[in-house]
């Protein structure tokens, strides 16, 4: 309980921080805006890792569960819990959004951080999300390995390869890389952001996938000799 307790919290810090600054400080008005919400997403990965990092492990993102799963480095009733948890702080995390956004010289407002894209930018979309996610899930795993990790710095890696991610990726479709991330604030904003939130939740997750069995290639000792 203890570890699902950590997940919840440390996905609702996430979004609260990362889409949050996405919903005050905007993305469309030029690079430093960007960098500013790319670097709330990295801080706030940075942040939690060393927080919650020595109980739950800090996924905070289904798609690195999949992954840390799909690696034989969980059980499966396990990382079923943790997802269950992350989603549930997400929408913690949006609602406090919501509140702040509605209530105060921001209200009422529908801006709530959502993934989303443009007409006839699906297949895009797709592949973005995939790619990136692929690319960050990857660094995750490596990073955590407990025979080629990165060990107390693992938490800087996986939270300086999010901003990169962020950089990169939000003009594309505000960047997701986790579907509890995306879940929370498109519940909130609806519409087209709702209609396209499973393309925020099957692409991270095909992504995080191919992740685990790159890196189950990378980590085998037979393939080495």
């Amino acid at each position: 309980m203890k570890k699902l307790f950590a997940e919840a919290l440390g996905t609702m810090v996430l979004v609260l921080m990362g889409c949050g600054s996405a919903v005050f400080f905007g993305c469309e008005s030029g690079s430093a805006q960007v960098l500013a919400v790319a670097f709330a997403f990295g801080l706030s990965v940075i942040a939690m890792a060393y927080t919650i990092g020595n109980i739950s492990g800090c996924h905070i993102n289904p798609a690195i569960t999949l992954g840390v799963w799909l690696s034989k480095r969980m059980k499966g009733s396990e990382a079923i819990g943790y997802m269950v948890a992350q989603c549930i702080g997400a929408i913690v995390g949006s609602a406090i959004i919501y509140a702040l956004t509605s209530t105060g010289s921001y209200g009422p407002s529908t801006a709530t951080g959502a993934n989303g894209f443009g007409e006839g930018q699906l297949v895009q979309a797709l592949i973005a999300e995939v790619v990136f996610t692929f690319i960050f899930v990857l660094v995750v795993l490596g990073s955590t390995d407990s025979k080629k990790g990165a060990g107390n710095l693992a938490g800087l890696a996986i939270g300086l390869s999010l901003v990169l991610v962020h950089i990169v990726c939000i003009p594309l479709t505000g960047t997701s890389v986790n579907p509890a991330r995306s879940l929370g604030p498109a519940l909130f904003a609806g519409g087209s952001n709702l209609a396209q939130l499973w393309v925020f939740i099957v692409a991270p997750m095909i992504g995080g996938a191919i992740a685990a069995g790159v890196w189950k290639i990378f980590s085998c000792e037979k393939c080495e000799k």
